[in-house]
């Protein structure tokens, strides 16, 4: 099973190494605490599986909505204690470029919003590796300005794609001519590809421990840096 919180969209999935068996994904008024643990008993009834049949749990850990990556590693955790399975903690933007899989060629760029103008980015693309293929980073997870990417994707030919929660706004830039965003269908992040990044960890023998696994928020809430302009010192932990 795999879980996806890190953006409005909550979005399950129940998956094998076959096929995806059943996906929950829905953005809407509700909040994830509200609708996580209906949509996990959901897929599970549409895939016909059992909790205790579960081989695995995989979470996307971020980065995203601080809040909703709280949920989203609480519940799996839980799970990952309560059915003795191990937990795969897949970041957002590399389960977001499962979206593209097998594009051989494109640079595809994982966005989501970091406010203030600013996105969480990172640079992949899928590279041939013997008969398969294989996703490669290009450039490391950062937060920029979103004017400095497309700056910097304008000095090349190179295809690229933007995908993620951050190409939502109303007021996107222009984009260079190689640049494109994807279509609806593909853009925002889905359970499932965090659950065929999962799987491809878990066979490489990765797994995370529930203990110490934190989300991957690269940056303070606003609730802690408003916390420590108001009290003249740090945030509590």
């Amino acid at each position: 099973m795999s879980l996806d919180t890190s953006s409005q969209v909550s979005s399950v999935a129940v998956l094998s190494e076959e096929r995806v068996a059943a996906e929950v994904s829905m953005q809407g008024a509700l909040t994830h605490s509200e609708t996580l643990m209906p949509h996990i008993k959901m897929a599970l009834q549409m895939a016909r599986a059992k909790k205790t049949e579960l081989d695995g749990i995989a979470v996307s850990i971020g980065p995203g909505s601080f809040t909703g990556l709280r949920i989203g590693l609480a519940a799996a955790k839980m799970m990952a204690y309560a059915l003795n399975i191990p937990m795969i903690c897949v970041p957002t933007l590399e389960a977001l470029a499962c979206h593209y899989m097998g594009s051989v060629g494109l640079r595809i760029l994982p966005m989501m919003d970091a406010q203030k103008g600013n996105v969480y980015v990172q640079e992949f693309r899928w590279r041939p590796e013997g008969e398969d293929v294989r996703l490669s980073e290009e450039h490391p997870l950062s937060i920029l300005p979103l004017t400095e990417v497309l700056d910097a994707l304008a000095g090349t030919e190179l295809p690229a794609v933007l995908l993620g929660d951050a190409t939502r706004r109303n007021d996107f830039p222009a984009l260079p001519a190689n640049v494109g965003i994807a279509p609806l269908h593909l853009r925002m992040p889905r359970a499932a590809c965090v659950g065929l990044a999962g799987l491809a960890r878990l066979q490489r023998g990765e797994t995370d421990d529930p203990v110490t696994a934190v989300p991957l928020y690269l940056r303070r809430s606003e609730a802690e840096v408003l916390w420590e302009q108001r009290h003249g010192g740090a945030a509590a932990s």
